[in-house]
């Protein structure tokens, strides 16, 4: 391609192969239904399930005294049939006249008796918990709350159905063809997180009507600027539907993270632009089946930990109607929820059909939607068995068990809002985690921070400390420097303080210890020497997440100097600020990340799948050496030093692992300088055991915008680091 006929997105990457171009099918129709004499039908499968002639409901209840099925057309005419069966608490009917488009609700008839945790009210339409795709959005009107407003005691009787959305009953049918997980090992993967709205919303190189979209994460310019990155994967903020809740929509705001599921199993339909009568769910599909074509994974952001219904004086539009007290963890006397969430309510992971609902949840993604991995927000709260956190709790008994499930990828953020809610490195054997304690000793090093060198030795290999005695590998660490949860990264070097007043809470939201360093001055500047010194940083935080053992995770943006103006919190935030802006993005800092992940995917030293030794292998030399920047082996008190500089000796001769067929690995020796320090270093090379010749691969502190110079150094030489850099060479001979 002439480089004057390039997209924005090709000028800030390398152009990699053109994925093949998004083909979604074409919308459902609702088809017309005799409501009036429904067949008994199966209890199982859970949800409305179309089969090519009509569509079995089933709902789960273990209160329900009757439960009514209610129809809508497409003028909103609402018509009610009761299931006509119940077999071990799960109510269920079959109409054959019912396919896909036709929007539905449920009306459980049942105890309403607040101090018992019970809360059924007929008057409320609600969700179906599995539904696979949800049509329209809360109106927050009193009539979607169960109980008169001042008097939450008496249930109200006002008709929720004008101002809650529709489950919709989907085609299951889909053509996948060819389609094939890339089954990436972990150890090998680059993970790139990302909001499937923000991504492609001010892409100019995308169709209007695709921005924002599924099919705008899809599209060909999409996938070729991901492809020439050279991530392997891209982690979704959720994508299950959720609620925009009212306090934000008083503000003016919106729900921009997603984290307020209300259905597992339903894709957000605000990111489709097909449609929103299950088309949003061949559009989904279809983005899967084209980023694998890409060899990219898709792993989920999800949210089983809690749902939108918040606490006892929260809206009634699903689980709380239809059973409150086997959904929800209610406190002792009943009337209240346990919240490990922050959220209002905590899904109650004891019960085996809550149990079921998540498991099924997560296979339908992987069976029927051909995902290939989650992150658990929250994780910790799915792990309390009662107050607790229980390592060994049934939910994670239950993926370890399943055949599907338990062959995804597996990534925990471990930690909740509760007592004794943080347990990194606590998650069993199959699960990778979300390192808090990498971001933080990164984060102090680059600061600044005295006494920082021995933790973060720990994390730039693998925090062996916090997987190993578990059996883990370096893997189960998913290292990060900044997420979607705090500063990016050009606000880390950017800000002391979060600026967070666009959220409407008078900045109190977010978080205020954020290990961060604004370089002298707070937000924008004309200073020259301070623009570059940030620069320098960011290049810093990336050269050391690449060259971590783990799996580095990027948040998407920061390859490209993507800023909030130093909100830390923008979780409300569905509009530039939190877009990315291709515009004016930074090429220099996206090529040098490219240049970086693809060293990183050629030399197997810097993503072993073992812990180093440090010691000496089958009598030959170690794996790993510390050196001081005067090349000495590094001794206690060094470990102890002030704002610290460090060498790292890489041996790739060393390696003691075999590839997919079983030959040893072999790569080539590097030499890792991490220069903290406020001034410039003179480096000593290794004595002539290690190597006679070396040649400079990356110095953050060169132009990013020209390659660095292959200078070559002797044996014994010094090496000039500059001041808060980082330096890598490797062994000529």
């Amino acid at each position: 391609m002439p480089s004057e006929e390039r997209t924005t997105l090709d000028r800030l990457v390398l152009p990699a192969p053109v994925a093949p171009t998004l083909s979604l099918p074409g919308p459902g129709t609702a088809a017309g239904s005799d409501a009036r004499h429904p067949w008994p039908g199966q209890p199982y499968p859970l949800g409305a399930t179309y089969d090519g002639m009509g569509t079995n409901f089933s709902l789960f209840s273990e209160v329900a005294e009757r439960v009514e099925l209610c129809l809508f057309d497409n003028e909103g005419t609402e018509r009610r049939v009761d299931l006509p069966e119940s077999t071990g608490f799960v109510w269920h009917g079959y109409l054959p006249t019912v396919g896909p488009g036709q929007r539905y609700g449920y009306r459980v008839h049942g105890p309403w008796n607040p101090d018992a945790g019970q809360r059924c009210n007929p008057a409320k339409l609600l969700l179906d918990p599995y539904a696979k795709a949800i049509d329209g959005e809360v109106r927050w009107d009193e009539a979607v709350f169960p109980y008169r407003f001042g008097e939450p005691d008496i249930a109200d009787d006002r008709d929720s159905a004008p101002f809650v959305p529709r489950s919709v009953v989907v085609n299951p049918f889909f053509d996948w063809t060819d389609d094939r997980p890339p089954r990436r090992p972990l150890h090998e993967s680059v993970i790139y997180e990302v909001h499937v709205r923000g991504f492609s919303r001010r892409n100019p190189e995308i169709p209007e009507p695709m921005r924002g979209t599924y099919a705008g994460l899809a599209h060909p310019s999409s996938i070729r600027y991901l492809t020439g990155l050279g991530v392997t994967a891209v982690e979704l903020l959720p994508v299950h539907a959720f609620v925009h809740q009212k306090t934000l929509l008083d503000r003016g705001l919106r729900n921009y993270w997603g984290y307020d599921s209300i259905g597992f199993l339903a894709p957000h339909h605000e990111y489709a632009g097909t449609g929103t009568s299950g088309e949003q769910v061949a559009e989904f599909k279809a983005m899967v089946k084209a980023l694998h074509a890409a060899g990219i994974e898709v792993i989920l952001d999800v949210v089983y930990n809690h749902t939108a219904e918040g606490n006892h004086l929260g809206p009634m539009l699903s689980l709380k109607g239809i059973d409150n007290a086997a959904y929800y963890r209610l406190t002792a006397d009943r009337r209240y929820y346990m919240d490990y969430t922050g959220t209002g309510n905590t899904l109650n992971v004891r019960h085996p059909h809550v149990l079921q609902l998540i498991m099924d949840s997560l296979r339908y993604w992987v069976i029927e939607m051909h995902v290939d991995g989650f992150r658990f927000d929250l994780a910790s709260a799915l792990a309390r068995e009662l107050h607790e956190v229980d390592r060994l709790s049934a939910f994670f008994d239950l993926i370890q068990q399943d055949p599907i499930v338990s062959q995804v990828k597996l990534i925990a953020e471990p930690w909740d809002v509760g007592e004794g809610g943080y347990q990194v490195g606590n998650f069993p054997t199959l699960w990778s985690e979300w390192n808090g304690r990498y971001r933080d000793s990164v984060r102090d090093f680059w600061r600044g921070e005295p006494g920082t060198l021995g933790d973060l030795a720990y994390r730039l290999t693998g925090s062996s400390d916090l997987y190993e005695r578990t059996g883990r590998r370096p893997y189960a660490s998913v290292n990060f420097v900044t997420a979607h949860d705090g500063f990016t990264l050009a606000d880390l070097v950017s800000y002391n303080e979060k600026h967070n007043e666009a959220n409407g809470e008078d900045n109190r939201d977010g978080e205020s210890h954020n290990r961060s360093w604004n370089c002298g001055v707070e937000g924008p500047t004309d200073d020259p020497a301070i623009l570059g010194l940030r620069r320098r940083q960011q290049r810093n935080f990336l050269a050391t997440l690449l060259f971590s053992q783990g799996v580095p995770m990027l948040l998407g943006g920061d390859e490209i100097g993507r800023t909030q103006r130093g909100n830390n919190n923008g979780y409300a935030q569905d509009n530039e600020l939190s877009w990315f802006d291709w515009e004016h993005a930074d090429a220099a800092l996206a090529e040098f990340t490219r240049s970086l992940i693809s060293l990183r995917h050629a030399h197997p030293v810097f993503r072993r799948r073992r812990f180093f030794q440090g010691v000496p292998i089958r009598g030959e030399v170690p794996d790993i050496e510390w050196r001081t920047p005067e090349g000495q082996p590094m001794s206690d008190g060094d470990w102890h030093q002030g704002i610290p500089a460090v060498a790292i000796l890489l041996r790739g001769d060393a390696i003691a692992e075999v590839d997919a067929r079983g030959e040893p690995v072999r790569d080539d020796t590097f030499y890792l300088v991490l220069n903290g320090r406020p001034e410039g270093l003179a480096v000593h090379l290794p004595a002539a055991e290690a190597a006679r010749r070396w040649v400079l691969v990356f110095d953050t502190a060169a132009d990013p915008s020209f390659p660095v110079e292959p200078h070559e150094f002797e044996e014994g030489e010094e090496v000039p680091v500059a001041a808060r850099s980082v330096v890598l060479l490797r062994r000529l001979d």
